[in-house]
């Protein structure tokens, strides 16, 4: 099983690490692999970042806790970043061509040939807490696995995937983090198709495993059973505010530079050809994991929710499939913290920094720096990862998302208009966390929502005509 585990931790280090032999040695280079990434990679890459050990630990954590129920966070998810991707992540590629900034910040505040200076620096200030903190929570997921497989300390997860993230990010940028995604999404895959195979027979077959989730009272229901409104109107109300989760993929730094560093504008369909299908294929493997997990671990205050599918995997398979099973979570959270540390990075040098600087010495610097702080939060943390993901997430799509979807759409705010959209649809997002509304209602959705409502009013006074002279009397 340890065999096993370092096997693979050796080779994802390794093809990172090998990227160094492209590096140009550039800040552009480093941010956004010179934007010559094939669609492929690129698809992999972003699916790997997206789903992350919030799939392998929070998600299998919620579904085996609520049920079928949490399939509505798998279609409405998929769907509503499916329906983002059909204008942005085109239109935002382009942008990046255009402006050459290296960082996502930097792109939308150059978006209308000026640049939002103002706004990009509260930008980078907003990405560094938020990404800082959903970082942390990669690093959280990978020391539960190790602690429940491997009975390692709950520490040492955060410092070895701080250790290995810092070692392949310095030798090559995001060029390391994207060959390591694409290399980690076949394992990611790879172990999850195991273990529902194995799980599934297990139980003696489909039939066997849906009779047996009937028992369990409640579990099968269409609709979590603390929903805002009651009945199907409730329901409704919740699949469309996991749309909205899905929407917020646009909001994401950490996801959207890797479109950003497409080779080619004309090759996006391509690369989501790829993301959509990985993702679609890797969701549904991760919801029917998460249903298995409750009638094959029914004790549910015997251990924490979140690491049923570690527990899982050690009860059915081999030293040898455990293993490959902890390498796909902790390549899982890998994927994604190296991709929130690159961004982090990119928001201090590139949109906070008066002097941005193309040394690369610096910029790794930066790096090291910012790893070493998502390991000491990830050390300190005491949310759970799929808490704090959805925070983290809801906050940055909350922020950024509402303005890149009037820019792609073709409108022009003003830079006061845009730091206004940020803040109150940030401040919506948290104020609705903070009451506890969450929990019936994504809290990106109302987010998201006011962002919009605030650039249509702006708009709306903009376009008011001036008063006639006898109106002014």
């Amino acid at each position: 099983m340890l065999v096993s585990f370092l096997f693979f931790l050796a080779l994802f280090a390794a093809v990172g690490v090998s990227s160094y032999r492209k590096s140009r040695g550039t800040r552009q280079d480093y941010y956004l692999a010179s934007q010559d990434v094939s669609p492929m990679l690129v698809g992999l890459s972003a699916v790997a970042t997206n789903n992350s050990g919030y799939m392998f630990i929070g998600v299998i954590g919620y579904t085996y806790a609520t049920g079928l129920a949490s399939i509505w966070l798998m279609i409405g998810w998929i769907l509503g970043d499916f329906l983002g991707s059909l204008w942005m992540h085109r239109r935002l590629r382009q942008a990046a061509k255009r402006s050459g900034e290296a960082s996502y910040a930097g792109v939308l505040a150059c978006w209308q040939g000026t640049r939002f200076g103002t706004w990009q620096k509260l930008a980078g200030i907003l990405s560094l807490l938020f990404l800082l903190a959903y970082a942390s929570a990669q690093l959280v997921a990978g020391s539960k696995a190790l602690y429940a497989v491997l009975g390692l300390p709950i520490w040492s997860g955060a410092v070895i995937g701080g250790v290995i993230v810092a070692a392949y990010c310095l030798a090559g940028g995001i060029r390391a983090s994207i060959w390591t995604d694409a290399a980690q999404s076949l394992v990611m895959v790879l172990a999850m198709g195991t273990l529902l195979v194995v799980a599934t027979q297990s139980v003696g077959g489909v039939t066997e495993a849906w009779q047996a989730m009937g028992q369990v009272d409640g579990f099968l229901d269409w609709y979590p059973q603390d929903l805002l409104l009651p009945g199907a109107a409730g329901g409704a109300l919740f699949i469309l505010s996991w749309l909205f989760a899905g929407i917020s993929v646009v909001g994401q730094p950490h996801v959207m530079v890797r479109f950003m560093a497409l080779d080619d504008s004309g090759n996006m369909l391509r690369a989501r050809c790829w993301y959509y299908l990985w993702f679609v294929l890797f969701y549904a493997m991760a919801t029917a994991v998460g249903m298995l997990s409750r009638i094959l671990l029914s004790d549910q205050g015997a251990f924490d929710a979140e690491l049923a599918l570690p527990m899982m995997a050690m009860e059915l398979l081999s030293p040898v499939m455990v293993g490959l099973i902890l390498a796909g979570i902790f390549a899982a959270t890998m994927s994604t913290a190296d991709s929130l540390v690159l961004s982090c990075s990119s928001a201090l040098t590139h949109d906070l920094l008066p002097q941005r600087t193309e040394n690369t010495r610096l910029l790794k610097f930066a790096t090291l720096g910012i790893t070493l702080v998502a390991v000491a939060w990830a050390l300190l943390n005491k949310q759970s990862v799929f808490s704090l993901v959805v925070m983290s997430w809801s906050a940055l799509a909350s922020a950024f998302a509402p303005l890149l979807m009037v820019l792609a759409a073709g409108g022009r705010p003003s830079q006061k208009l845009a730091i206004t959209m940020s803040l109150l649809g940030l401040a919506t997002a948290l104020l609705w966390r903070w009451l506890g509304w969450q929990a019936h209602i994504y809290e990106g959705m109302p987010g998201i929502l006011v962002g919009l409502v605030v650039f249509a009013l702006g708009t709306l006074r903009t376009w008011a005509p001036s008063p006639r002279p006898q109106d002014a009397r």
